[in-house]
């Protein structure tokens, strides 16, 4: 059974994000992904927010199995005001959505290996699923609608340049299956900016690069998750490659600050990386996740260190920073104990 997010983190994002509560009072909030890590984040700082600022937001979230939801997440999904409804993106019924003012898309397929292995499906999910609920935004008038995409969009980013910006021309390989999830990210933006230009839905883009927080999947796709598991599980952490890729990671509730700002005030049809600036190499963030759990299981790659730059995965933050003054609140070696300590009790040898 998960766990609550820490109160100190709900406390920072709400405190952060007073305009959104007074703005959207009483508004009825279509979250798809809800059950994820992004979406269950945003849902439980709603939850927060309408506790402590009596902003009364109805939530109404997308979830494949509603009952294994209310199981796994009872403070969570069984709270008043908010609805589960069942479906995915490709199948939904709108009428079980009913009317609704916002909407956050934030359904991705990424964190599940069994769906990440089909690409067609994976497209699928990123385009079509986008199409429908756009078209259902659109169709019960919301005003609001955020995006999340990926810094997948860019494809792989040159050694040469040490921050990708959202002007970078660079995309992902089409004739290579595996840059699905890219190509659709891709597909489901130029959507989105259609609707945001010809209707008066005001939609925004979120390029969401490596997260990192409490309820951080610890069984799937991302680097961290998985050396916290191994760490705390007592066994040595694997590193599949050489350890030297570059990438950066943003903690959940700065995270949250920037996409409710985004949501609120991004620019209609405009798309803004989220993420952070300060790299860190795979090893490394290896030997700081032993560090902090007091492994003694040295992590050691798999494969020798290859010749050449080491590949990076880093986004250019100016734009939001400037559009919607947000900032990283949280340093790297704090998020990565917050994390830490949330998981001691739910990880297991």
């Amino acid at each position: 059974m998960r766990k609550p997010l820490p109160q100190e983190d709900l406390d920072l994002v709400v405190d952060r994000t007073t305009e959104v509560w007074s703005t959207f009072d009483r508004a009825r909030l279509f979250i798809t992904g809800g059950t994820g890590f992004i979406g269950s984040w945003l849902l439980e700082v709603v939850q927060h927010a309408n506790s402590v600022h009596g902003s009364r937001i109805e939530i109404v979230a997308l979830s494949r199995d509603p009952q294994r939801a209310r199981e796994q997440a009872p403070h969570l999904f069984n709270a008043p005001g908010v609805n589960l409804i069942k479906g995915d993106v490709l199948d939904f019924d709108e009428a079980d959505v009913g009317a609704f003012d916002l909407c956050i898309h934030a359904a991705t397929d990424v964190a599940d290996p069994t769906k990440t292995g089909d690409a067609l499906r994976a497209f699928d999910t990123g385009v079509l699923g986008t199409r429908k609920v756009l078209d259902c935004a659109q169709a019960n008038q919301a005003s609001h609608f955020l995006l999340t995409s990926s810094g997948a969009v860019y494809g792989a980013q040159p050694a040469t340049l040490a921050r990708t910006p959202e002007t970078f021309a660079g995309a992902p390989d089409p004739l290579d299956v595996n840059t699905a999830y890219g190509q659709s990210k891709r597909a489901a933006e130029w959507l989105a900016s259609a609707y945001a230009q010809h209707g008066d839905l005001n939609v925004s883009i979120a390029r969401i690069y490596a997260l990192l927080g409490p309820a951080i999947p610890l069984d799937g796709p991302f680097a961290a998750g998985n050396f916290i598991r191994d760490a705390l599980a007592g066994r040595q952490i694997a590193i599949k490659g050489d350890g030297r890729p570059l990438r950066s990671y943003l903690y959940m509730a700065d995270a949250c600050v920037w996409l409710l700002r985004m949501l609120l005030s991004g620019g209609r049809g405009q798309a803004y990386n989220v993420g952070s600036e300060r790299e860190i190499s795979i090893i490394d963030l290896a030997r700081a996740v032993e560090r902090l759990c007091g492994s003694t299981a040295v992590a050691v790659p798999a494969a020798p260190a290859q010749a050449g730059p080491a590949p990076r995965y880093v986004p250019d933050t100016a734009k939001a920073r400037e559009a919607l003054n947000v900032d990283e609140y949280t340093p790297l070696e704090l998020a990565l104990s917050k994390t830490i300590n949330w998981n001691r009790s739910a990880v297991t040898a």
